[in-house]
């Protein structure tokens, strides 16, 4: 049965990876009974996507049930988000940065879903980030590159 404050896997592999996979002898496993799916706020092919991927796997083979994969981009998350706690399933988690939804009360006004509908159960991976530039580039540490945007603005493209 669903609790009050839904279940949500955040995309983040470390710490759920420990426990899960740890040769402690366990008590008589009560969940899942059916297929899980995760829902992903991020398209086929992101991190997001290859680490929901990864865990799905490992966890099918622990849990003996299968896991499916539905990715929802778009929205900054909320097409995601609202499809998960509209579902009313306990067997279906969000996968998703936590950045999809930390931010979103911030954000925006009138959101389709309450932010206290969602309850972080479990970091699984941490989330490195690297800035790189054309060797031509005249910088040589993110301070340049700061700097240099600055006096060129509008000039300089960049990709996530």
């Amino acid at each position: 049965m669903v609790s009050a404050r839904r279940l949500t896997c955040t995309f983040m592999l470390a710490a759920l990876f420990t426990p899960l996979f740890a040769a402690a002898p366990v008590a008589a496993q009560s969940w899942p009974t059916r297929s899980v799916k995760f829902i992903l706020t991020l398209g086929p092919g992101s991190g997001a996507d290859i680490g929901a991927r990864l865990l799905a796997d490992r966890l099918t083979k622990k849990w003996d049930q299968p896991i499916m994969i539905e990715n929802r981009p778009g929205g900054d998350g909320i097409l995601a988000i609202n499809a998960f706690v509209s579902a009313q399933d306990d067997h279906i988690l969000l996968f998703a940065p936590s950045s999809s939804f930390i931010g979103h009360s911030y954000r925006y006004n009138n959101l389709p879903y309450k932010p206290d509908d969602l309850a972080p159960i479990a970091r699984v991976s941490n989330t490195v980030i690297g800035i790189s530039v054309p060797m031509d580039l005249p910088v040589k540490t993110l301070r340049d590159v700061v700097k240099l945007a600055s006096t060129k603005r509008g000039e300089l493209n960049w990709a996530a």
